[in-house]
């Protein structure tokens, strides 16, 4: 019979924690394996000279979908071709990981969780693995290829030969999806902060001009080497996700009275802030106007 939550050891949570982890390492080292083993093509045993695993297959594919078609790929070195198949490998085995390190980790944690932390967490967790697959899908079919067109117009200037060394040119492609991933997962973040008064909307509706042109500098910061196609297509997913990440955040804030002051503002503020509400207050008086309780 099982123990109560309340009732385990701290070596009973090292166990569930260690079984839990063991489930993360036998996914991650089977997705390994059939990146680096399993044939992505007809001859599943290997027996002749078609085969290529799947790994292969999919460099090849990421590079044909990718690459400017007067473009080269070029090993630097005699050990980058398998540093780039296992490099890949590792990031295919651990995007497939993650989904179950995540569901793991919050079956460890659900039984400390109060109901309402259950209905919280569990929520938020999907929202962002979802908001980052999204994302991601989005770096790859819209962000890579014009952040790699964007390459080419360099070359053309200074007369170099069209070849792209082959590490620099998947991390670029990795690199750029994970920042597609991580970008939709802003909103989520946002709701959070919004949720429990830290950030408030009114903050940023009121300069939303100028977040705008923050937005466009950013989206050219972050790619200088873009096309302009590129940076329109960073500049419409910043502004998408401010605009959607300012929609959900104000279901979260009805409940907030009028006096009611973000916790942010608390370090940028010399006035007196009252306990009990967040009501910022002038320093001379003793009662909040809010709550009608006594501020010190």
């Amino acid at each position: 019979m099982s123990k109560e939550p309340e009732h385990l050891t701290f070596w009973d949570h090292i166990a569930e924690f260690t079984k839990r982890m063991k489930i993360v390492l036998a996914t991650f080292l089977v997705s390994l394996f059939v990146m680096l083993v399993l044939p992505g093509n007809a001859d599943f045993l290997g027996m002749t000279n078609s085969y290529e695993p799947l790994m292969s297959v999919l460099v090849k594919r990421i590079a044909a979908m990718t690459m400017p078609s007067n473009f080269q790929l070029l090993a630097t070195s005699m050990s980058d071709p398998i540093t780039l198949y296992v490099f890949a490998a590792l990031v295919f085995a651990v995007a497939i990981t993650l989904p179950v390190f995540a569901y793991q980790a919050y079956k460890f944690v659900d039984p400390a969780l109060f109901q309402n932390e259950r209905k919280m967490v569990f929520p938020f967790v999907c929202v962002v693995s979802v908001l980052f697959v999204f994302g991601a899908i989005f770096g790859f079919f819209f962000l890579v290829p014009s952040f790699i067109q964007g390459f080419v117009p360099f070359y053309n200037a200074v007369n170099a030969v069209p070849i792209f060394p082959i590490m620099d040119f998947y991390n670029t492609i990795f690199f750029t999806i994970l920042v597609g991933g991580f970008l939709f997962t802003i909103p989520a973040f946002f709701v959070l902060l919004v949720k429990f008064n830290i950030l408030h909307t009114k903050m940023f509706a009121k300069k939303r001009k100028w977040i705008y042109l923050g937005l466009i500098g950013a989206a050219m910061l972050v790619s200088p080497g873009a096309t302009p196609l590129g940076d329109l297509y960073l500049f419409i997913a910043l502004a998408a996700m401010f605009e959607i990440s300012m929609f959900a955040a104000k279901r979260f804030e009805h409940g907030a009275g009028p006096a009611s002051a973000p916790a942010l503002m608390k370090f940028f503020s010399n006035k007196q802030t009252c306990r009990y509400c967040n009501t910022v207050a002038d320093e001379n008086l003793k009662f909040c106007p809010n709550c009608k309780k006594l501020i010190a």
